[in-house]
């Protein structure tokens, strides 16, 4: 047994028997493999019912009956204390605890119980697989936050060693940094990049300012994953033309699993053999395939904790070609809590504005990053780091279109920082509404 899997059963995480699980579920035909959802799906909340007071004060019928009767949880549900949330006989000494980055606005304590948390892994491990990569002996360069206290700090590090990463600063992405960064590279055989999107991309835009090919001077680099954060097609481009490998596409929840993962098609698989994934809209009713909605997910294997029809705060699509066993992600539209609503009374997904102005802002290079606020109705401001100031032509054609897809009478405001302001785990909120309410 290599390093980070021995590490992994030391702590009491069962990764051989996992592995062995969601071997035996992946070998299942079609039909057998829709009984074990719906088995699953029945086993998980009735198991919460018997033993969870907490889950059983949510559940608004009295007994299970059908799925639709199971009540859509949300993270304000669980924003009390933990021991309040576990199910009889775990406590937070024999469970995985770990804490929400509060990217959504809702961060909260959440526990995984062993097994469940070695399904997790084994998950990653098969996905990373795809792509010839494995977590015991291929080298990561990560793009990650740290903690900053000293105990948080130094066990990420232990972890890091342990999983054969090296950690780069997403808190400090000046040209300076990233040199350093490059070095790193020419002087370390990394077998492929981890880490929030937005920090990445700004190293390879820091790449492309050099005209440097990243392969060409670490041979053994193979692929770049990106989570987290929101993947544009354009920095995708970018991001594989100076790395010179492919990116893929992560997306995850730390307190449920890997959701979902590109193969080398280009196909963003669902997580289907611990999760359940279902599409709903504003009364709950779950969509067909190819409707945009809520992104709502049930982990099947958590006794620990109920995760079941949990509303993650996220808005997206299942692919009309998606089946029970293969689901696929066609895109993610963004978080629910980032709806700009305007004077009109009209309402925006707040993406809409980021990708109106990233078309126009970053056309020459300037602009490295930026980020929007909603500062009320009918104003905006652009936070941004450029190498100079954004010129009145320049903000007036931003100001223009901006208009032009919305409505008119908006007032935008630009605002030059040497640097943007990250959360504590280092991700960077694209756009932000500072109304109350929404």
């Amino acid at each position: 047994m290599n390093l980070f899997d021995l590490s992994l059963k030391l702590n009491g995480f069962p990764i051989k028997e996992a592995k062995s699980v969601l071997t035996t579920i992946q070998q299942l035909e079609a039909s057998a493999f829709h009984d074990y959802v719906e088995q699953k799906k029945e086993n998980i909340v009735q198991y919460h019912l018997e033993h969870n007071p907490f889950y059983k004060s949510l559940f608004k019928s009295k007994t299970y009956t059908t799925w639709e009767v199971v009540p859509i949880m949300t993270k304000r549900d669980l924003q009390q204390p933990l021991t309040n949330r576990l199910s009889n006989g775990f406590s937070e000494n024999n469970v995985y605890v770990n804490k929400t980055s509060g990217s959504s606005g809702d961060p909260f304590v959440f526990a995984k119980d062993k097994f469940c948390h070695a399904l997790t892994w084994s998950i990653i491990k098969d996905r990373f697989g795809w792509h010839n990569l494995d977590t015991n002996t291929s080298v990561q360069a990560r793009f990650y936050g740290i903690p900053l206290d000293k105990k948080g700090y130094y066990k990420e590090r232990f972890k890091d060693a342990l999983g054969k990463r090296y950690r780069f600063s997403v808190f400090d992405l000046s040209d300076s940094a990233l040199e350093k960064c490059f070095e790193k590279f020419k002087s370390t055989d990394f077998d492929y990049i981890n880490g929030y999107t937005s920090a990445i991309v700004q190293f390879a835009k820091y790449l492309k300012q050099r005209d440097v090919i990243l392969k060409t001077y670490c041979p053994t680099l193979k692929a770049c994953v990106v989570t987290s954060e929101m993947l544009f097609d354009d920095d995708k481009l970018l991001m594989e033309q100076q790395f010179g490998v492919p990116v893929i596409n992560e997306y995850g929840a730390s307190e449920l699993d890997l959701i979902a993962f590109q193969n080398q098609k280009n196909e963003w698989i669902v997580n289907s053999e611990t999760l359940y994934v279902e599409i709903v809209d504003d009364k709950d009713q779950v969509l067909p395939y190819g409707e945009e909605g809520r992104v709502v997910i049930t982990s099947l294997y958590n006794k620990a904790h109920p995760f079941i029809r949990y509303e993650i705060g996220d808005i997206g699509i299942l692919s009309k070609d998606s089946t029970l066993q293969k689901p696929l992600l066609q895109k993610l539209i963004g978080r629910t809590n980032d709806i700009a609503k305007l004077p009109s009374g009209k309402k925006a997904a707040g993406l809409t504005f980021y990708y109106i102005t990233k078309s126009i802002i970053e056309d020459d290079g300037n602009v490295k990053e930026f980020i929007i606020e909603q500062l009320d109705l009918q104003t905006f401001k652009i936070i941004y780091v450029s190498a100079v100031t954004l010129s009145e032509k320049q903000t007036d054609i931003i100001s223009r279109e901006m208009e032009h897809y919305l409505e008119k009478g908006l007032q935008i405001l630009f605002e030059r920082q040497p640097q943007l302001k990250r959360s504590k785990s280092g991700k960077l909120k694209q756009f932000s509404s500072l109304l109350n309410n929404i």
